[in-house]
């Protein structure tokens, strides 16, 4: 008999229920409470992930499938040794996430932020395994995820703000040619940007460079990561991007909406708001770019470019096309609760849900 598990996997330097911290403030809801509890409470089987705070796509994803199985996380050999760490990581042997994870198991995974290409490159292992890992693998030593051909236990894929696409808060400080001075932007926000800088560094472990999700977000990074990344068929895929932006006096541009904008968010938000450039592969970032949660560009959560998409219709959610859902007047942080303005996220969660019953 089919069991539908909600697994909700979070963003850059987020939490799950296997860390400690979760059970004081957790990602899902923060001050407002709890929402993955609250759903099992309603008697969703509804559950928390915990994966890499800034690892890549693929390490957070193989972390996330080991929770599901309830197995030691399998990096994969020729990943591990191409990206320089160890092959092997956390342990969920006989504490699984999940209660069952079999042919019966149906997944729906729900990714803010980040957490969007975590569970579309898990979807994408799981359906067609890899084929690097094959080749490098002797048989009897190979995770089943890099086999795949568990594509049957997707049933939906939802990502909420996340930078599908890329997003050019990080291309952004690397171009040369954007001089971020000319920008105003007040003091106060300018110490707090440089506070959330200061407490989300990256510490390097020895690991190629590659391997971070600071790499993977990148516009032409994140584009390539979509080309690797299949739509399949069977799967509902839901989306919804955030905008809490507004015209600014230049034409085309756009400055943070300091009613919904976290303080710690509005100086990138403006920078994200005026920024115009072109990437390495000839990605160009113009007017359709400005509008932006804080974190993430509006158009960059809809849809990954180039596949088949259309504005979400409840009564008619097709499998196998992105339904995107309106764009959301909020931050990047609405759906964790916020974080110095507070926000109560659940009645979004409770629509999404309801919507999500109505899958067949």
């Amino acid at each position: 008999m089919e069991r539908v598990f909600y697994i909700f996997c979070h963003g850059l330097n987020g939490c799950g229920q296997y860390d400690e911290k979760y059970a004081k403030k957790p990602y899902w809801g923060g001050a407002s409470g709890d929402v993955v509890a609250e759903l099992r409470e309603q008697g969703y089987e509804a559950y928390a992930a915990s994966v890499a705070p800034q690892g890549s796509a693929w390490d957070r994803a193989c972390e996330l499938y080991a929770q599901l199985a309830g197995a030691r996380t399998d990096y994969g050999l020729a990943h591990a040794k191409e990206y320089q760490h160890e092959r092997f990581g956390r342990d969920f042997t006989g504490r699984p996430l999940i209660s069952a994870w079999d042919e019966d198991t149906r997944l729906v995974l729900i990714g803010h932020s980040f957490g969007g290409a975590t569970i579309r490159l898990l979807s994408e292992l799981l359906a067609n395994g890899s084929e690097a890992e094959r080749a490098a693998t002797a048989q009897d030593d190979l995770s089943p995820l890099f086999v795949g051909g568990m594509a049957e236990r997707i049933k939906a894929i939802v990502t909420l703000a996340a930078p599908t696409n890329g997003t050019v808060a990080y291309d952004m400080v690397r171009d040369p040619n954007f001089d971020t001075k000319r920008i105003k932007v007040g003091l106060t926000y300018r110490l707090l940007d440089r506070l959330v800088k200061s407490r989300t560094r990256i510490r390097m472990d020895g690991r190629d460079q590659r391997d971070w999700a600071s790499f993977d977000m990148l516009l032409d990074n994140a584009q390539a990561l979509n080309a690797r990344i299949s739509t399949l068929p069977h799967v509902y895929y839901l989306s919804v991007a955030c905008d809490a932006t507004l015209a600014a006096e230049e034409d085309g541009m756009r400055s943070p909406d300091l009613e919904l904008v976290d303080p710690l968010f509005v100086r990138t938000s403006m920078l994200m708001g005026h920024y115009c450039g072109t990437t390495a592969a000839g990605c160009v970032v113009d007017d359709a770019w400005h509008a932006n949660d804080g974190l993430v560009n509006t158009i960059s959560a809809r849809a990954p470019f180039g596949v088949s998409q259309k504005p979400l219709e409840r009564d008619h959610i097709e499998k196998g096309v992105w339904n995107v859902m309106p764009d959301l007047h909020a931050d990047h942080g609405y759906f964790q609760g916020g974080f110095v303005v507070k926000h109560d996220p659940r009645p979004f969660f409770q629509d999404l849900m309801d919507l999500l019953a109505t899958l067949d």
